[in-house]
């Protein structure tokens, strides 16, 4: 029997799952045919709240509440995967990974960037593709697992996560503001909607730059955008461009590893006006896109069979971080 833990840290908190798994004759990623992966015991965990300061991702919370949750065990787990987003720039890799290894205690452990394991939840398994991870953020990642590892975007709500949900409310303020101003490229049913949410403009600034929870709340402030789109031609207009946006990125990772599967995963595309564009959009640059059948969890839990299989998965700085012989 082996049991794995899977951890996947997002932007609004995290959540893990304990898989107690056994043998068996099959061969495939999961369900009866998983040659590890019968579960005979499944827990989920789930935590809100991941705090940012000056020095990046507070871990210490992190790892005592994942602690906590793995503390009824009678035995360490065999394998820990913690997939994190903000891996590549808002924490110290080497640093994660020692300090996972050792608090949980596993005799192997991955720590993995959430565009691994974007990539192989969407997939089910560990295999070459192309992902795009759209939710308040935007990032695309590519890899074949041996020599192409291809990040796009992901630079955050004030640098770049173009076409994200926090990059459609940013562009609704602005628009709200041109309106405000009486300039050009105004919009005058956002600039209603952005004053019913955010209040009076002159807050908006502070609000956008300097609170720790400005990207969520711009990224809450997306589907208000979306649902102008059927009446206001600039709401429209954002919707388009953030699709266009996503494509792109999509488009050119995918590049880097021809003939690969390409998908998309998160929130923003659960959104009809958005899922709608963003189809068009790929279809114009030749994408066919392959349905997503799993989350980065589902990604982290692969990635822990695979290595309780036996089965090889190389250290790549800065993606994948190795330790105790995994």
């Amino acid at each position: 029997m082996s049991l794995i833990l899977a951890v996947d840290v997002g932007g609004s908190g995290l959540r893990a799952r304990r898989v107690e798994s056994g043998e068996s004759d099959g061969d495939g990623e999961g369900g009866d045919g998983d040659g590890v992966g019968i579960l005979s015991r499944s827990e989920l965990f789930e935590s809100d709240g991941v705090a940012i300061t000056s020095g990046g991702i507070d871990l210490d919370p992190l790892l005592a509440a994942v602690a906590g949750f793995d503390s009824r065990n009678r035995r360490p787990p065999d394998v820990v995967v913690w997939s994190m987003r903000g891996l590549l720039s808002l924490t110290e890799p080497e640093s994660v990974l020692a300090r996972v290894h050792s608090r949980l205690g596993a005799a192997r452990t991955v720590v993995a960037s959430d565009a691994v394991t974007s990539l192989v939840g969407a997939l089910g398994e560990v295999r070459p593709g192309a992902v795009l991870a759209a939710g308040s953020g935007a990032v695309a990642f590519a890899t074949d697992f041996v020599d192409v590892w291809r990040l796009v975007d992901g630079w955050g709500h004030l640098l770049g996560d173009r076409g994200s949900g926090a990059w459609i409310g940013l562009e609704g303020l602005r628009v709200a503001l041109a309106a405000e101003d009486g300039v050009p490229g105004g919009s005058d049913p956002l600039k209603r909607a952005a004053r019913a949410e955010w209040g009076e403009p002159r807050t908006w600034p502070r609000a956008v730059m300097t609170t720790p929870d400005a990207q969520a709340r711009l990224a809450a402030f997306a589907p208000v955008v979306t649902s102008l789109a059927g009446g206001d031609p600039v709401s429209a207009h954002i919707v388009l461009r953030a699709a266009a946006h996503l494509a792109d990125s999509l488009a050119s990772v995918a590049s880097s590893v021809p003939g690969c599967a390409a998908t998309a995963v998160g929130g923003l595309l659960g959104n009809p006006q958005m899922a709608k564009a963003f189809e068009g959009e790929t279809r114009l640059r030749g994408i066919d896109l392959t349905a997503a059948s799993g989350t980065a969890l589902d990604g982290a839990l692969a990635l822990g069979r695979h290595i309780a299989r036996g089965r090889t998965l190389r250290a790549r700085a800065p993606y994948i971080w190795l330790a105790g012989g995994a």
